[in-house]
Parts: C-alpha cells; sequence; structure tokens
C-alpha cells in the first residue's frame, strides 16, 4: 500500500522543511513509546516519513513516483543522503549503501535524552488504575464517605515492600555497586551517548534482599484484593472523578500510581440540579392558587412550609434560600419551586355556579 508521509505527519504537499521539522518533533514526542501514551508502530512512521520529507533529492523522488521510489534503483534508504537535516552524520557512517555501523533500530533510547526520557533514569511508578461506582442523589449533594474491594498491584504486607524475607535483611546490589544505576554507552546517528540506566535488578534502589520474601518472592508486590474508603465531597457532579494520590497500582522500589473514581450520580424522583441550585415541580390546586396557602415541602434536609401567596400565576418559580447544593462550607444554593396550577377537567353544577359568580365580579 503506499504511503502519504505528508498525512503522516499531518503537512500539505507544499509544506516548507520548517513545518515538516516541526511536525515531526511534535508527534515524535506524542508518540515516543517511553511515554505513557506512547504508540511505537506509529512513531517509526513518523521517524520514516520525516527522513523521506527532510530530504531535497528523497522528497523529489517520492512526489514523482511515490513511496515506491525507494525499490527503484534510485537511492531511497539506501542511498547515500542523510536523514535528519540538521545534523552531521558524517562520524556516524551516514547512510551509505546501507553499510551505516550505528543501531538505526534504537532511537526510542536517542529521543528518551530529547524528551525528558533521560537514558532510563526516570523513577519508577505504578499504573494509574480507575474505576467507577454509583451513588444516590442526596449523597452526591451532601457528601458520603463509600468503601470499595479493588484488586490490583500492592506493596506485600509480609515484607511491606522490601521484598526481603523478615529478619534477612538487605545488602549491596553487586551489579550496580549500590548506585542503583548502571552507566552505558551507545553508538548512534548522533554518535556515541554515554548515559545512566537505572539497574535492572535493584531497580534503582542500590539494595537487594540478602533472602527473598516467600511471600511475594522476593520482587516486593503482589496482585491482591484491597478494600479502599473514599471520601466523596458534597456538591459532586455527575460523572465527575475523584483522584485518589498513591492507590494505583504499586511498583518494586518506585512509587504507587494514582486511583480515579468515576462518580455516576442516580437521578432523582423530586429533584434536578441546575448548577448550584435545586429545582422541583409543584403542582397546585386552581383555589390554593387564588387563595394561598401554606404547603408542605419535603426537601433533601427534611420537611418544610413554604407559604403559597394569593393569586400566584402560572408557572412562577418560588425561591428558598440556602436549600440547594453547597458551595462552601458555609454557603449553600437555593431552591426553586416551579409551581404548575393544574386545572380541573370536569366541574359539577355547583362549581359551574360559583364560577359564573366569580365570572361576573371580573375573576
Amino acid at each position: 500500500m503506499a504511503k502519504n508521509y505528508y498525512e503522516t505527519l499531518g503537512v500539505p504537499k507544499g509544506a516548507s522543511k520548517e513545518e515538516i521539522k516541526k511536525a515531526f518533533y511534535k508527534l515524535a514526542h506524542k508518540y515516543h513509546p517511553d511515554k505513557k501514551e506512547g504508540d511505537e508502530k506509529k512513531f517509526k512512521q513518523v521517524n520514516e516519513a520525516y527522513q523521506v520529507l527532510s530530504d531535497d533529492s528523497k522528497r523529489s523522488k517520492y512526489d514523482q513516483y511515490g513511496s515506491g521510489f525507494e525499490n527503484m534503483g534510485a537511492g531511497g534508504f539506501n542511498g547515500s543522503q542523510q536523514g535528519f537535516e540538521g545534523f552531521d552524520f558524517s562520524g556516524a557512517g551516514g547512510f551509505a549503501n546501507g553499510n551505516a555501523n550505528f543501531d538505526f533500530g534504537n532511537l526510542n533510547d536517542i529521543f528518551s535524552d530529547f524528551f525528558g526520557g533521560g537514558g532510563g533514569q526516570q523513577a519508577r511508578r505504578g499504573r494509574d488504575i480507575s474505576t467507577e461506582i454509583q451513588i444516590s442523589f442526596q449523597d452526591s449533594i451532601f457528601g458520603i464517605n463509600r468503601k470499595i474491594l479493588i484488586t490490583k498491584t500492592s506493596n506485600c504486607l509480609t515484607c511491606h515492600g522490601s521484598g526481603a524475607k523478615t529478619g534477612s535483611g538487605v545488602m549491596t546490589c553487586k551489579t550496580c555497586n549500590g548506585q542503583g544505576q548502571i552507566r552505558e554507552s551507545k553508538r548512534t546517528i548522533f554518535g556515541n551517548i554515554a548515559s545512566n540506566k537505572v539497574c535492572d535488578v535493584c531497580h534503582g534502589a542500590g539494595e537487594v534482599p540478602k533472602e527473598p520474601c516467600e511471600t511475594c518472592k522476593g520482587k516486593g508486590v503482589l496482585r491482591r484484593e484491597e478494600e479502599v474508603s473514599i471520601a466523596i465531597p458534597a456538591g459532586i457532579r455527575d460523572g465527575e472523578m475523584v483522584r485518589m494520590t498513591g492507590y494505583g497500582e504499586a511498583v518494586s522500589k518506585g512509587t504507587t500510581g494514582d486511583l480515579y473514581i468515576k462518580i455516576n450520580v442516580a437521578p432523582h424522583a423530586v429533584f434536578k440540579r441546575d448548577g448550584y441550585d435545586l429545582v422541583m415541580n409543584l403542582n397546585l390546586k386552581l383555589s390554593d392558587a387564588l387563595l394561598g396557602m401554606e404547603y408542605p415541602i419535603e426537601t433533601l434536609d427534611g420537611e418544610i412550609k413554604v407559604t403559597i401567596p394569593e393569586g400566584v400565576g402560572i408557572n412562577e418559580v418560588l425561591r428558598v434560600r440556602g436549600k440547594g447544593v453547597p458551595v462552601s462550607k458555609t454557603k449553600r444554593g437555593d431552591l426553586l419551586i416551579k409551581l404548575n396550577i393544574k386545572l380541573p377537567t370536569k366541574i359539577s353544577r355547583k362549581s359551574r355556579e360559583l364560577i359564573e359568580e366569580l365570572k361576573k365580579e371580573g375573576i
């Protein structure tokens, strides 16, 4: 299948070299495999597109023949042109006749230096995890503490994450001599690059167990069920997330990730939320609307009585202060009561006579 390098980089066919370079660095940073949301396949596609479009000769052949120019004996990736315009690769052997004497497949290591990877020196961190729970409408208004059970990688309860058998202690890692890092040098398209790599044996701690914990086999972590208590704040909205730092998955000799809980709020039969206000409908008889009255209302705080004024109109709204959603510890929104006047569909002869009298009075 023909490859559209312009589409891969997201630039128009007439894009300048600067635009191509800018697009490449943006996408390389986005898809770099060392990043959490990285994509090695897309990273390689972006890199391939840049090698062609950043080189005038290759780009000209590509524009004329398409991506198949590589196999037409016109140089392609096996020609003498250099990729990554702007860098001098003469000391690294170039691409001449395909005999480049560097590891082209290890661009991940190179770009980790450019984009903050630090050659593997980043602190180990456990994976973030997520779950979701449903709460009642009333609990979303006032807040609640909930406990849930989740299965995840956690610190071993026997050795408390040390990986060592009880009473055995730890000793200096022989692989890194207690440094936690190993110095390594790689020959790349940029020349020889030296970097520090986190020790694969002690995972940067510089120490290893003298005897491994029997429960976790020296790993310090294991997969188990764990109870987590969640404090859901007052006034939380449907679909919002609660973040619990350090309650995600644990990793040996590293930092525990975070837990994200999505809150689903069940609908209420009476109340709806409008910002920090609560809204409800109240059906009134015509006589109550005309004469007014005190009406009992069951709110989320308990029963209250509201005064319906005389001659209230259709769709008027009564406001009850401070019975809505908490804004802060000392302030709440309001309760809005929409008044619906229900007109009778059938009236008796006596009622009709009374209404006729009212009509004569201009009511």
